[in-house]
């Protein structure tokens, strides 16, 4: 697997078009920390890291979050943007606004994986992973 984001966000796309309560994930520490982003804007119920017990990274559960009502999930749209081909780094001037601030941009910094409103705060750039909305 050349791009294992890109394998994370594709899981969590098909789990949600297909309705499913929980997502199953190989874990890795960038994995991790974009699922507690997830997390901590409300865009997934839960999660839960798995240790493997024969030394492997474990695996990530993930529950997914829907609207009781309409069923909507709260993820509609999940974009990779920095690949291994071409990785899109942004200074702290021009970091990007997702949906006029509605969605989320993920991004790596040297204060770890945060959102594009901490990086804002915290006057840091870095690299763009993923747009949320």
């Amino acid at each position: 697997m050349t791009d294992p984001i890109a394998d994370f966000l594709t899981r969590v796309r098909n789990a949600v078009a297909a309705k499913h309560r929980v997502v199953e994930i190989p874990a890795s520490r960038i994995k991790k920390e974009i699922t507690r982003v997830l997390f901590e804007k409300g865009y997934i119920l839960n999660y839960k890291f798995e240790e493997n017990t024969f030394g492997g990274q474990g695996s990530i559960k993930i529950a997914l979050k829907y609207h009781p009502v309409t069923k909507q999930s709260a993820i509609t749209d999940l974009t990779r943007i920095s690949k291994p081909g071409l990785r899109q780094y942004t200074p702290a001037d021009n970091l990007p606004k997702v949906i006029n601030g509605l969605g989320i941009a993920i991004i790596s910094s040297s204060h770890g994986v945060i959102t594009d409103k901490e990086a804002r705060k915290l006057h840091v750039g870095g690299e763009v992973l993923c747009y949320v909305s």
